[in-house]
């Protein structure tokens, strides 16, 4: 029995014929119960017997093959910069490393009623219905050394929208400033490829647009904006009390002051994850020896 749940479990569900993508404790109960197996088992037990051989069917891990060519010379300027490194030179106080990224469809959801703040012995009250005003796109700049979000809300994604994102960071006192601004980007359509090279370096005399290698926005940081974004901004997705019949979409997508304004994080309760794994170790340029590229 133990041998037949190990092996049932080292099976894909789709390969025995189980209309599954993986399998469950409970369904390979079900599974061993009707191949005559054993006559009864519990999924508590069936837990026990793969785990023991560290076998864990109900668990999966992504992985994507590396496609640019250049994928280690483009991954390694972007960590180094992140470590404040730039063609081997130590970046300057007055250089910033900024990256950026669109994050689309975006609920927006008006809530018929008003959403109540909570009190003593209750919890925040949020309508259940809701009508529906839309998609929406929230792009972001996330200034890496200073932990440091500026985003808007777009009715969708594109080069003017995008530019508008730049112009919003780069106007700012901050960058406006800068020696350097280095802007770390993906392949998207919004800023791909030398075009975008030559239209944002034009137009910006200190900006200097770093593409990520092919299918690697994962080293984008980034991910931290939206993600904390998600989590605090558009959990209960809530665009406020506006009828959709009115909303402009560019106006008011969830907490209209923190999308369309500045958000400084805390470093403290959240600290970049790339961040801290390019500077304490995990990611930085030597560490793309260890996966062979």
């Amino acid at each position: 029995m133990v041998t037949g749940a190990k092996q049932l479990a080292c099976e894909l569900p789709a390969t025995t014929g189980v209309p599954l993508s993986r399998w469950s404790c409970v369904e390979l109960a079900r599974e061993l119960v009707g191949r005559g197996v054993v006559a009864s088992i519990s999924s508590a037990t069936i837990w026990r017997i793969p785990t023991g051989d560290a076998i864990r069917p109900w668990f999966h891990r992504s992985w994507i093959a590396l496609r640019d060519p250049d994928f280690a010379a483009k991954a390694g300027v972007v960590l180094a910069l992140y470590g404040r490194v730039f063609d081997g030179e130590p970046l300057g106080d007055n250089d910033f490393v900024v990256c950026a990224d669109e994050k689309t469809s975006i609920q927006a959801r008006c809530r018929c009623h008003p959403t109540l703040p909570p009190g003593r012995a209750r919890l925040m009250r949020v309508e259940h219905e809701y009508q529906r005003g839309g998609a929406l796109a929230y792009l972001a700049a996330y200034d890496v050394h200073r932990a440091h979000v500026s985003g808007r809300c777009e009715p969708t994604t594109g080069i003017v929208p995008f530019g508008r994102l730049v112009e919003q960071v780069m106007t700012s006192p901050t960058h406006a400033s800068a020696e350097r601004v280095f802007w770390i980007v993906d392949n998207g359509s919004s800023h791909r490829g030398q075009a975008s090279i030559d239209r944002l370096q034009g137009e910006w005399h200190n900006l200097r647009l770093i593409h990520l290698p092919v299918h690697a926005s994962w080293l984008n940081q980034v991910g931290v904006a939206h993600n904390g974004m998600i989590f605090n901004v558009v959990t209960t997705e809530n665009t406020g009390e506006v009828s959709p019949k009115n909303v402009d979409k560019s106006q008011h997508c969830c907490s209209v002051s923190t999308c369309r304004g500045d958000v400084t994080l805390r470093r403290t309760s959240r600290r970049p994850w790339l961040k801290r794994r390019s500077l304490d170790g995990v990611w930085h340029r030597q560490a793309l020896d260890t996966v062979g590229v």
